[in-house]
């Protein structure tokens, strides 16, 4: 069951990092210009349709992950795309990175550190309670 959970919280992160990053490169392309012509791109952009079906994928994993893992590493890792979307950014887009930015990247993965260690001691504790205390 652990192995599904995090199969699934990779898949998620896949799935937020891709539309993030599917995003930026279809903004890129589509450029400005006035509401009319700005829409027509949107529309006209290949990228956005794999967006969006990066982000039914997204919510899809989510709400099956909600039914099986515990809600606080779930909602965590539904914003962990932030640091994975920094990184690939990073290296493959040519941003660069700033100390807040990095400070902030390493404050999500304390964030999320905690919240599984923390949910993996109060799973442990509730498993080793009898039956009647549950």
């Amino acid at each position: 069951m652990r192995r599904s959970i995090l199969l699934g919280f990779l898949l998620l992160l896949t799935f937020d990092t891709a539309g993030q990053v599917g995003i930026k490169l279809a903004g890129d392309r589509i450029g400005g210009g006035d509401i009319q012509t700005w829409l027509a791109g949107v529309v006209e952009e290949p990228l956005i349709y794999l967006v969006l079906a990066c982000y039914a994928g997204a919510f899809a994993t989510y709400v099956s992950l909600l039914k099986y893992a515990p809600v606080g590493p779930a909602y965590a890792a539904a914003h962990g795309h932030i640091v994975t979307v920094l990184i690939i950014s990073m290296l493959f887009l040519g941003e660069r990175l700033t100390v807040v930015q990095a400070l902030g990247g390493v404050a999500i993965l304390a964030g999320l550190a905690v919240l599984a260690i923390t949910e993996s001691r109060t799973t442990d504790k509730a498993s080793s309670l009898p039956e009647q205390n549950r």
